[in-house]
């Protein structure tokens, strides 16, 4: 571990509350035949895509449970893109970023490695019409099984990619902190990265005068954005993992030797995330819309979170079940 240290904003009380006002409505789970539904998509027939651990890529009929296995990507699959066509981009934090052709068929490997470095955790996707595809990478130097190493380090290694139709791979924004989801303005006008490892969403310009330019769309969250989703609602929709952690915070602006000795106790000692089931929403100015988080007695470490005519499907790294609630 090589610490980097960094001064986070101050906590608002928001980040040590437990529930929204209102909370978020009660949830109902889809059972999978699996672990770790990281990202959950909803695809042009309707039904919820997932991948979990051991590879499957899974289609979930939100009204009956039904669960079919439509891939099967030979890694660890995170970050998903359902296309119209019936196509699905995947993240996978193995082999890198991949394209299903349709259900049940081909898988392609896009991008394995850029200038000769293999691309170390690709997190979350998504595609322009024309065919650009704009992909996160959390981390260069920690693989997702020490995901939380990143965090601890600050390493500021994070990137956010465009591969061009021609596969052209550009490096968009380097320096980010844990990388993670990224969504595309509806107009095209920009698209929008989570920086998990910083409580904030990076927003990258592609239209002038400001084009390749970037700045912070929203800053100072009470938790750790994970991956985003744009809603039916035209909302950016973002997961949060957990609220943010006091003794974290307190330990990044001090000497790094500190956060060394907190790496090498034993796992089952190091301080766990807090249990919570979170989204938010946000309109393309930063501003606040929807605020839903209810206690983590049921569903928790909620990583992804995707809108569709009102309802809610939540992702989770460690459960074995879509989470389905409503948007009060």
């Amino acid at each position: 571990m090589q610490p980097r240290r960094w001064t986070p904003p101050h906590a608002t009380p928001r980040a040590r509350e437990t529930h929204s006002v209102p909370a978020m409505p009660a949830l109902r789970l889809l059972e999978l035949p699996g672990r770790g539904p990281e990202d959950v998509v909803v695809a042009a027939d309707g039904r919820v895509l997932t991948g979990i651990e051991g590879g499957a890529i899974l289609a979930v009929d939100p009204a009956t449970g039904a669960v079919e296995q439509i891939a099967h990507t030979g890694g660890r699959p995170l970050g998903l893109h359902a296309e119209s066509d019936g196509s699905l981009l995947i993240c996978d934090a193995e082999r890198g970023l991949l394209r299903l052709d349709k259900p049940g068929g081909e898988i392609e490997v896009l991008v394995a490695e850029i200038d000769g470095e293999a691309l170390n955790f690709p997190s979350n996707v998504v595609a322009d019409s024309d065919g650009t595809i704009y992909f996160s990478e959390s981390s260069r130097r920690w693989p997702l099984k020490q995901w939380m190493g990143d965090i601890m380090e600050h390493s500021g290694t994070g990137r956010l990619l465009r591969r061009s139709p021609d596969g052209t791979i550009e490096i968009l924004i380097d320096g980010l902190d844990f990388a993670n989801g990224v969504v595309l303005a509806p107009d095209r006008s920009c698209v929008l990265v989570a920086e998990t490892g910083a409580y904030r969403v990076t927003r990258y310009r592609l239209s002038d005068p400001q084009a390749g330019t970037y700045d912070r769309l929203v800053e100072n969250l009470p938790g750790f954005p994970d991956n985003m989703y744009l809603g039916s609602d035209g909302l950016v929709w973002v997961s949060l993992v957990s609220p943010r952690n006091p003794l974290l915070d307190n330990l990044l602006p001090l000497p790094g030797i500190l956060r060394q000795i907190s790496w090498a106790i034993p796992e089952r000692l190091q301080p766990k995330p807090a249990r919570t089931a979170w989204a938010m929403a946000f309109d393309f100015d930063g501003a606040p819309v929807h605020d839903l988080q209810r206690e983590g007695t049921e569903y928790a470490m909620v990583t992804a979170v995707a809108e569709h005519d009102g309802v809610l499907y939540l992702g989770s790294i460690t459960e074995s079940a879509i989470a389905v609630t409503q948007v009060p």
